[in-house]
C-alpha cells in the first residue's frame, strides 16, 4: 500500500490584496503517483507549488511531507523545478552538476549525465551559451537526476520545442523514485495527460473544483481531460 508523501489540510494564503490565493485547500498524495494540478493563470497553482516547498509559509492550514510537519528537514525530501530558470550563466553546465552533487546528498551525477547526453548537451558549455530551452532541459536534468520523495515541476514542458517534449515527459516517468510522488503543473494538458495518474483542477480562489484518478475520470466522462478542463472552465462564468 502507498504511503502519503504530501498532505496538506485547510491551506489558506492571501498576498498584500487580501483576496485569498488558496483557501482552504486539502490534498493527499500518495507515492508512485504523478498528478497534474490544473488550472488558468492565477489560481494559485505556483504559490501551492511555492507552499509545499518552503519557499512561502501558508496563513493557516498545515503541510505534511512523508508524515512530518513540513520543516527545514523535510524540504530536503523535495526537489523542486521553478517556472522561471534560475541557474547562474557563469557557469558551465559540468560545474553545476558539481554544485548539486555537493549540495544534496541523493544526487545521481550518472544520472545526469546520461539525460544530457541523451539530450545533445554538452557538459563542457557555459549556460549563458545555451538557448533558453535548452536552459530549461538542463534544470530539469538536475531537478529529475535527485533521488527525491516529492518532485514539484513547475511547467515542465513550457519552454521546450514540441520535439523535447515527449523525451521530457519520458525523463520524469523514467527517472523518479518509485516511492516519490510528482506535481505537474502545465498549461499543456494534451501534452502531459498521458502521463498523469491522477489530476485536480484548480480554480480562482485556489480551491480544487474536480479532482481524480485520470481513467476513470476520462471513462465516467467520456471525455480527455483536456476537453473535460475546457469544458470546465468555460462553464463557469467565475473563471
Amino acid at each position: 500500500m502507498s504511503t502519503s508523501v504530501l498532505t496538506c489540510n485547510n491551506l489558506c494564503k492571501s498576498y498584500k490584496t487580501g483576496v485569498p490565493v488558496l483557501y482552504n485547500l486539502n490534498m493527499n498524495l500518495s507515492g508512485g503517483k504523478i498528478v497534474g494540478l490544473l488550472g488558468p493563470n492565477g489560481c494559485g497553482k505556483s504559490t501551492l507549488i511555492k507552499l509545499i516547498s518552503g519557499l512561502l509559509t501558508p496563513d493557516s492550514g498545515e503541510i505534511y511531507i512523508c508524515g512530518e510537519p513540513q520543516s527545514e528537514a523535510t524540504n530536503a525530501y523535495v526537489s523542486y523545478l521553478p517556472e522561471r530558470t534560475y541557474l547562474s550563466p557563469k557557469m558551465k553546465v559540468s560545474e553545476l552538476l558539481d554544485y548539486f552533487e555537493e549540495f544534496y546528498e541523493d544526487f545521481d551525477r550518472t544520472r545526469a549525465l546520461r539525460m544530457l547526453s541523451d539530450l545533445a548537451i554538452d557538459p563542457t558549455a557555459r549556460m549563458s551559451t545555451l538557448s533558453k530551452g535548452t536552459k530549461e532541459k538542463v534544470q530539469l536534468v538536475v531537478v529529475m537526476s535527485r533521488q527525491a520523495r516529492l518532485y514539484l515541476l513547475d511547467e515542465p514542458i513550457a519552454g521546450v520545442d514540441p520535439a523535447a517534449r515527449d523525451y521530457i515527459l519520458q525523463t520524469i516517468i523514467g527517472n523518479y523514485n518509485p516511492e516519490a510522488a510528482v506535481i505537474i503543473t502545465t498549461h499543456l494538458i494534451h501534452d502531459v495527460e498521458p502521463v498523469l495518474d491522477e489530476f485536480a483542477f484548480l480554480g480562482y480562489g485556489g480551491q480544487v473544483l474536480l479532482s481524480g484518478v485520470a481513467d476513470e475520470v476520462r471513462e465516467a466522462h467520456g471525455k480527455s481531460l483536456d476537453e473535460l478542463f475546457k469544458e470546465v472552465f468555460k462553464c463557469s462564468r467565475s473563471y
